[in-house]
């Protein structure tokens, strides 16, 4: 038997493999597929402090190989923090699941605003994935991932959560290196590696850009080398700070090539949408692959790409 558990940071995870913000609703819409408990956690989509209607339709399209991935502009719609904390978590503590809030703002203060707001929730709850770079607002281009100091002072805002928080970043920018460090000495524990890459994608019969928001974020195996590239770089410059890799992880192979390059755990994002099975498959393809290699505990794997 395989040791699947491991640890991000303070927050320990019976296995390595946990579905990304953003795809897979804000509560257990997933339980009808497999046990939520059987996942590390379960990452909801991002909330704002208020209600937010997201961005125009339409917000997905396939790229032009279905199996690159694809890109959206959902623009984090929700509908806010405290409608979370009563209509939809109560469903993944029926669960089992270990939950990981993910929250945004606008501001500072937004940020400050939500994360406090989180402060009461129960302890299944284990961390706050503070997303500084989701690319999908109205000013898409521009985010606090692009930022030290923007991210520094995001990390400082939301330590009233009161539990371990980990910093979502952008690969959209080359201080990557810089902007992590910045997070984790604002408060950041853990981080999370990566977002989206912003991207236009257009129509050449009706000669505009296919999303309502005209630029979104790429997601799916067209990403995966760019979100290996940023853990692989990152943990070689901090190589104690733990991290999440996060980018067109579909099989199990994709979670090892991650592991190797630094991450503790990784998410399960795009694949989703075609195969909502998709988490539970990369963890038993994960499991077989270590049992085929002898690879006894997980651990074994963590950044082992850089020993050689």
């Amino acid at each position: 038997m395989v040791d699947l558990t491991t640890c991000v940071g303070n927050v320990s995870l019976a296995a390595p493999v946990m579905t990304a913000s953003g795809t897979s609703g804000h509560g257990a819409e997933l339980a009808s597929y497999g046990k939520l408990s059987e996942l590390g956690a379960v990452v909801i989509k991002s909330l704002s402090v208020e209600p937010w209607p997201g961005n125009p339709a339409p917000r997905l399209h396939p790229l032009t190989s279905p199996a690159a991935g694809m890109i959206n502009s959902v623009g984090l719609q929700g509908l806010g923090v405290a409608h979370w904390l009563s209509h939809d978590l109560p469903g993944l503590l029926d669960s089992g699941a270990t939950v990981i809030a993910s929250i945004w703002g606008d501001s500072i203060e937004s940020y400050r605003r939500a994360a406090k707001m989180l402060a009461d929730a129960p302890a299944v709850v284990a961390a706050v994935e503070v997303n500084v770079s989701c690319p999908n607002t109205d000013d898409g281009m521009r985010m606090f991932a692009h930022s030290s100091t923007a991210t520094a002072a995001v990390m400082e805002a939301t330590a009233d959560c009161d539990r371990p928080r980990w910093a979502k970043l952008s690969p959209n920018t080359a201080d990557l290196v810089a902007v992590a460090q910045a997070a984790v000495d604002a408060g950041a524990e853990a981080l999370v590696l990566t977002n989206t890459l912003s991207g236009i994608v257009i129509d050449i019969n009706k000669r505009r850009p296919v999303l309502g928001a005209q630029h979104g974020g790429v997601s799916g195996a067209a990403l995966h080398p760019v979100a290996v590239r940023a853990v692989y770089e990152v943990r070689k410059a901090m190589p104690v700070v733990p991290i999440v890799g996060v980018g067109g992880v579909a099989c199990g192979a994709d979670a090892v090539e991650m592991l190797l390059a630094g991450a503790s755990a990784v998410q399960v994002g795009t694949a989703i949408f075609a195969d909502p099975r998709a988490p539970w498959r990369v963890l038993h393809e994960l499991r077989h692959w270590c049992e085929t290699k002898n690879v006894e505990k997980i651990d074994e794997l963590i950044g082992a790409a850089h020993e050689s």
